[in-house]
């Protein structure tokens, strides 16, 4: 239960008061109803329904018990550029997908492609209710000012794959991203980003772990994806797909962002349980590529650290977290055949504070005093939430919830989104910018 403000005089001044908003996140056992102050991009105060009458703000909210107040979900594993990809090689396997499809047009990307596909993968995610983001790709100096234009939070990383002379220049790259954006008006973290054990080699990966503990810094790769992935690992490589964590140093790093995961053998979990270790489960897309099913029950129940992401909108094609919240619940009940799996307060925490812990923001995810005051407004006034009430609205959120249920995203304590208006971003212009991108890398 929430922890009220002992003295109301202290918080009489906020920018915004949220008003008898039904507040819910992951560390609650049930919702409230409460008034939400915010001042200087935090949480100033949450006092009970009908005692924050005093709160004086420049602007109010008024929720009228009718609109849930939830942290931001964290999209924590995704390459938003290639909203422009979207569609491309459909329904083919992901070696194929990447080699035949994916690739021959990604190295067409210009600077100009990045930052329009990024635009418009930023205004999918904030009617969403995506508050933060964790980014691989490339050209990311322009996907770090497109996020802070728009004012989303993000944890960035420059894609690092090849040979050398190429991934020495790349790699060069990630540390001047590192450099100039790590930390920027706390809203951007950086990470160095190798893209995956098939594409980086051992002694490559253990460089960057390197340089990683060098700069106190993240790392941000995919691994085990695939079966195909782990075999590799096994006989190409002739290492253990964990211990090759360990040998490398990509374990000891500040902190590990580890994208899918699917083949993780389950009786080996409790060695990955390490605080500075997250697993970024990404349902949809493992489904659509066909790679399996990630153990995501058991790694919850063995205490690794889990987020949620969609990965790119080429693979997904959605950049929906309500979506991706349900479908990982629902594949666990399912494959395990025990529908206690992957509760919805669970869902919850994975969507929310586990992405902003593992892209390492501090303070954030949960509704709480002083923490980053990003959330969004969800509109219960809708029917398939009749039947809600305190105790049982996180089921409502998860299994009935949508993103079209967003009424409206605050990150850092600023509007991006309300009512169906995007208030930091001309919404039309990055639509036209958007099809004429898509044109010329298609035609080209």
């Amino acid at each position: 239960m929430t922890t009220y403000s002992p003295n109301v005089a202290s918080c009489l001044e906020a920018d915004i008061v949220f008003r008898d908003a039904v507040v819910l996140d992951g560390d609650r056992e049930r919702a409230e109803i409460c008034d939400v102050a915010v001042s200087k991009g935090r949480i100033s105060s949450i006092l009970p329904k009908g005692h924050g009458t005093k709160i004086k703000a420049r602007e109010e909210c008024l929720c009228e018990s009718k609109k849930a107040l939830l942290p931001g979900f964290v999209n924590a594993h995704t390459h938003v550029a290639m909203t422009l990809l979207r569609g491309l090689g459909e329904e083919a396997p992901l070696k194929d997908w990447l080699e035949k499809h994916i690739w021959p047009v990604e190295g067409k990307l210009k600077s100009n492609h990045i930052r329009i596909g990024t635009q418009l993968g930023i205004i999918e995610m904030i009617s969403a209710g995506v508050t933060c983001f964790g980014d691989m790709y490339f050209h990311m100096d322009e996907v770090a000012n497109a996020a802070l234009e728009i004012g989303v939070r993000c944890g960035l990383c420059q894609g690092l794959i090849g040979k050398d002379p190429l991934f020495s220049l790349k790699l060069k790259e990630g540390i001047k991203l590192y450099d100039n954006w790590h930390g920027k008006n706390e809203m951007i973290t950086v990470q160095l980003g190798p893209h995956a054990p098939y594409t980086v080699s051992p002694k490559k990966l253990a460089r960057i772990a390197e340089i990683a503990r060098g700069l106190h810094a993240g790392i941000h790769t995919h691994w085990l994806e695939t079966e195909w992935e782990r075999n590799y690992i096994i006989n190409e490589l002739k290492q253990d797909p964990i211990g090759l964590l360990y040998e490398t140093g990509l374990a000891d790093v500040a902190s590990l962002v580890l994208a899918h995961g699917v083949w993780f053998p389950a009786d080996r979990l409790s060695e990955i349980a390490k605080d500075n270790i997250t697993i970024v489960h990404n349902p949809s897309s493992n489904m659509k590529l066909g790679s399996g099913f990630a153990p995501l029950s058991q790694m919850i129940q063995k205490r690794v650290n889990v987020a949620l992401g969609s990965d790119g909108a080429a693979s997904n094609n959605r950049l929906d977290p309500w979506l991706e919240m349900r479908t990982a619940s629902l594949i666990q009940k399912g494959l395990h055949k025990d529908p206690t799996l992957v509760r919805s307060k669970e869902a919850i925490q994975i969507a929310t504070v586990n992405g902003y812990k593992a892209l390492g923001f501090s303070k954030a995810g949960v509704i709480r005093e002083d923490w980053k005051a990003d959330f969004i407004l969800v509109d219960l006034d809708k029917p398939h939430y009749v039947g809600w009430d305190l105790q049982n609205l996180a089921g409502f959120i998860v299994f009935a919830g949508t993103s079209r249920d967003v009424w409206g995203t605050v990150v850092n304590g600023k509007w991006v989104y309300r009512n169906g208006e995007y208030t930091t971003v001309d919404y039309e212009r990055v639509i036209h910018d958007s099809k004429v991108a898509r044109k010329d890398l298609l035609n080209n």
